[in-house]
């Protein structure tokens, strides 16, 4: 099961690496603006999860940079996602507000949210 499930990574690895969106046009200074608004995110993953995949998608859409936390390879992001979230499933979106961090999981949550924190607005480019 495990040779299985570990060549169906490599082939989803594959097909997002062949077929990548391509990213929003924004300008410098909306780039900037939006990676500023980004600093208090991170997002726990695993490579090869086709639910993870899906959300990188959408974070290359979006011309997003979080940091990405590998709880599969990391020991201590694999510590962070249990004891913070409460449990080891994948894709999670960390948000850190202040003295609050509130854990996101479910790839259509963490899409949506990120969708409406980042709206399309902010892709109009002066002319």
């Amino acid at each position: 099961m495990a040779l299985i499930r570990w060549i169906l990574g490599r082939i989803i690895l594959l097909l997002n690496a062949v077929f990548r969106p391509s990213k929003r046009p924004l300008s410098p200074e909306a780039k900037a603006a939006q990676q500023a608004a980004a600093g208090n995110l991170a997002l726990y993953q695993f490579a090869a999860c086709p639910f993870c995949v899906k959300v990188r998608r959408e974070l290359r859409r979006l011309d997003l940079e979080l940091p990405l936390r590998d709880a599969k390879g990391s020991e201590l992001y694999r510590s962070e996602l249990e004891h913070g979230g409460g449990r080891i499933k994948v894709p999670c979106l960390r948000i850190d507000e202040g003295a609050n961090t509130t854990w996101l999981y479910e790839s259509n949550d963490i899409i949506n949210y990120l969708r409406e924190r980042f709206p399309a607005e902010a892709e109009q480019t002066p002319a």
